[in-house]
């Protein structure tokens, strides 16, 4: 026979303004949605927590405490979470609950470094846990919250400011096949348009189909437990039939569309994402032929 524990106590945590704080819908480990709270670097995060007793029974405790936390978790190798914040608050002393108690908190201009992410075996979160301490099992709530972090385009982070420079990818196989592939940039915006076009200055193979895709890398743990892995964001088929030598065919890549995150590198020594622009090209024989090149993205306002 088994027995379910049932807490003794409802904890209800709520965010100041939270019906008319702008939300971000994030996918769950389970592939489900849902809507989380959005939070800026430097931003107050402060609201209530009530605390009710079930069937009017009085409840003992050793203190409540509020607790603002940052942490990564990596799958790798086993489960593991490092907390990179850690900010908390007392609610009250040791005492007796017998009625409903609303206490305020309030976590002022918290510095929040990273971005929130949620990739294949890395999560990167920020949550409040309430904590009700207790002799028996203590009783726990908490709620997550979805941070940005914003960068400004200027001359001196952003390429954004330099249209005339730009970046060649070149597909070659020695006296059989030479493309090179040019766009306007590698630093975009998460809401920008990668413009472009594809030259063939040589074409002795039988292309039959070449398309364009948008990749993202995830990189967690350390040599030699590293693991890599990489998930196609976007799939643009760019031709279907043979080229001729000299034909030029414009791209323009809409990135306000997919589901994109910004370029991580190394963040607290745990992990990296990055992007890459790859193109691939198929001929009759369904050889395949394929370059990728790296492009850094940023989130702005």
């Amino acid at each position: 026979m088994s027995f379910m524990f049932k807490s003794p106590l409802d904890i209800e945590l709520r965010l100041d303004g939270e019906d008319s704080r702008e939300t971000v819908e994030v996918k769950t480990a389970k592939g489900r949605k849902e809507k989380l709270s959005l939070y800026k670097d430097g931003e107050t995060v402060k609201g209530q927590v009530t605390i009710r007793t079930r069937d009017n029974k009085k409840v003992e405790h050793l203190g409540v405490r509020i607790q603002l936390l940052g942490t990564i978790e990596t799958n790798n190798d086993g489960i593991q979470a490092d907390d990179f914040l850690s900010l908390a608050h007392e609610l009250a002393s040791p005492g007796e609950l017998k009625h409903p108690e609303t206490f305020q908190f309030e976590f002022r201009n918290v510095e929040k470094q990273y971005e929130s992410y949620r990739g294949t075996n890395v999560r990167l979160r920020y949550y409040l846990k309430v904590t009700v301490s207790r002799k028996s099992a203590d009783v726990i709530r908490e709620k997550e919250l979805w941070v940005y972090q914003y960068q400004v385009a200027n001359s001196k982070d952003s390429t954004a400011a330099l249209p005339t420079t730009t970046v060649k990818m070149d597909v070659g196989i020695e006296d059989c096949l030479h493309i090179e592939f040019e766009y306007s940039k590698n630093k975009y915006s998460l809401k920008d348009v990668i413009v472009g076009r594809i030259y063939f200055l040589l074409v002795r193979l039988k292309i039959k189909h070449m398309e364009l895709s948008l990749i993202r890398r995830e990189t967690c743990g350390a040599a030699p437990h590293q693991m890599s892995n990489s998930e196609t964001l976007a799939r643009f088929e760019i031709m279907d039939g043979a080229p001729v030598r000299g034909e030029t065919i414009p791209i323009r890549l809409f990135l306000g569309g997919f589901d994109l995150t910004p370029t991580y590198k190394d963040i607290n020594k745990k992990f990296s994402t990055r992007t890459f622009l790859s193109l691939v090209l198929i001929d009759e024989d369904a050889r395949r032929y394929f370059k990728q090149s790296e492009i850094i993205l940023y989130r702005d306002e």
